[in-house]
């Protein structure tokens, strides 16, 4: 027999009420509704059936209760919707003031359930899971939630197969030969890098992301030329320590073409990804998608300082990451930075 997993209907109902009252059995009812036994049998014992020899007591005779179809379904439509749980996101709680400026701060909502365990913890009520955010109820609180939710993104289109338009830079290492500290993301040190344009292709922003941390830095350039991403990443890496400037991989763009001044300046070994091969630098594209909140496409690029793409940076720096146990990439990226070096004080103690 196919079990059929689906609330009873009225028509079945009234069912079980013709053939109960002609003294069929549960197993009898079942193989005619086609379901479980043990569904007839629950049904008849949550609304009060009574056998015929049940209905004496101390030789009194009793009323049978019976099984009424009507009267189960009010019942059964009653105990439905009370059991439906209170929302416990509601607007001008506590809990959504909390929810509401995490989401203004671009926080994602699995991001927002992290944050608010870590702050409120034994205290349920402060508390939100990232599904409950989600399921917000319709109405004004709904329209404000998805307002504030990261937008989604279209399919990625690849680009036209063939002959590389963009033409091939001069003594490139594969990111074949990078060495595996670099790729397991065990040791800090090791970077992505990137550029993402404005409007036209007239302006860009160079992006650095920590593998290890996801720590990002944003480099403002006067323009997306070899010259002026050599003097932007110059700027960018040469606050940092030695044992923080150990690789870079890039993507085979073109204004990479003075890769190796770069390298000579900086101390970095720099590797190169595949054509076409995004997910090789998935660290970055990802952050670029990030990003891409605060610096739109579309948009002027060359509007924006230093200094502010310093503080859009730091918004990013300090989101707990799920892949980095909830941490901030800040917090991961400055002991790493502590960590690495204070290894090496022993070793140039002794002239090592």
């Amino acid at each position: 027999m196919t079990r059929i997993y689906e609330q009873l209907s009225a028509e079945d109902r009234g069912v079980i009420m013709a053939l109960s009252s002609q003294g069929s059995s549960a197993r009898a009812i079942a193989r005619t509704l086609q379901r479980a036994a043990s569904t007839i049998t629950r049904e008849l014992r949550r609304n009060g059936f009574q056998r015929e020899q049940e209905q004496c007591v101390m030789g009194r005779p009793r009323v049978a209760g019976g099984y009424n179809a009507q009267r189960a379904g009010a019942r059964a439509r009653r105990v439905r919707r009370f059991a439906c749980p209170a929302r416990k996101l509601h607007l001008g709680s506590d809990l959504w003031a909390d929810v509401h400026g995490l989401l203004i701060n671009k926080f994602s909502p699995e991001q927002i359930a992290a944050t608010l365990k870590a702050e409120f913890p034994g205290q349920p009520a402060l508390q939100a899971s990232h599904e409950t955010i989600y399921a917000a109820p319709r109405g004004e609180l709904r329209r404000e939630l998805v307002e504030l939710l990261r937008q989604g993104r279209g399919a990625r289109r690849p680009r036209t197969r063939g002959t590389d338009r963009r033409g091939v830079l001069q003594d490139m290492v594969s990111i074949h030969l990078r060495p595996p500290e670099a790729s397991d993301r065990l040791l800090p040190g090791h970077w992505e890098g990137d550029l993402i344009k404005g409007a036209r292709n007239q302006s860009a922003v160079g992006t650095l992301v920590c593998r290890k941390s996801l720590f990002v830095m944003l480099v403002k350039m006067d323009g997306s030329t070899a010259l002026d991403a050599l003097q932007g990443f110059e700027q960018a890496f040469s606050p940092l320590p030695t044992e923080m400037r150990q690789t870079l991989t890039y993507d085979q763009g073109k204004e990479m073409a003075l890769h190796k001044k770069l390298a000579e300046s900086t101390g970095l070994k720099i590797y190169f990804a595949d054509p076409h091969s995004p997910w090789q630098r998935g660290i970055n594209e990802n952050t670029n998608g990030l990003i891409r909140e605060f610096l739109p496409k579309g948009s002027d690029l060359s509007v924006h300082s230093q200094r502010e793409l310093d503080h859009t940076a730091w918004d990013l720096n300090t989101r707990p990451r799920k892949s980095l146990g909830w941490r901030t990439p800040s917090e991961v990226f400055f002991e790493s930075a502590f960590n690495a070096s204070h290894s090496l004080q022993p070793a140039v103690a002794l002239g090592l």
